[in-house]
């Protein structure tokens, strides 16, 4: 059994243009060692939305990050930090939130927060709650784990996403 470490999320990827603010909980083992968001090839993130907007997909990740600043998506997660043993959600504990009012404040363009998981919904709701003019919506989490739901049914679910843009 892992031992548990206090690990850190990424700064947020975001600027004037963006309309959603789309959060993670926290960001994977994989993701921390390539310092990439959904760095973890299992994770449909990136495949989800390079269909969405019928783009050729990329492993690039300068490609991905420009893929959804031309769309108006800024990415961040939830947790600023916590103690996790495993990439899993599940094995978060002690966590402390990122400043997401102050983001939004920052950046008042955006006018949605999108959830990749319910997982990065609930900790939202138990650190932040609401936020005044702020549409929330949670979609299909794009992780591997999510094995319930094939690629095709995550695509259909996160075309909700096209809809706040």
């Amino acid at each position: 059994m892992s031992e548990q470490k206090r690990i850190t999320s990424f700064q947020p990827i975001v600027d004037a243009n963006a309309k959603v603010l789309i959060l993670g909980t926290m960001p994977s083992i994989k993701s921390l060692l390539y310092q990439e968001y959904y760095g973890n090839r299992q994770n449909a993130f990136w495949k989800i939305l390079f269909c969405l907007f019928e783009q050729e997909f990329s492993e690039v990740y300068s490609d991905r990050v420009a893929l959804i600043q031309e769309h108006g998506i800024a990415l961040w997660d939830v947790l600023q930090s916590c103690e996790r043993k495993s990439s899993l959600d599940s094995d978060i504990q002690e966590e402390k939130a990122n400043d997401i009012q102050g983001l939004l404040q920052q950046y008042p363009n955006i006018n949605t927060v999108v959830f990749s998981s319910q997982k990065a919904a609930l900790y939202f709701k138990k650190h932040i709650g609401s936020i005044a003019g702020i549409e929330l919506l949670t979609l299909a989490s794009p992780s591997g784990a999510n094995a319930c739901m094939s690629l095709s049914e995550k695509i259909a679910d996160w075309q909700q996403l096209k809809t706040k843009l």
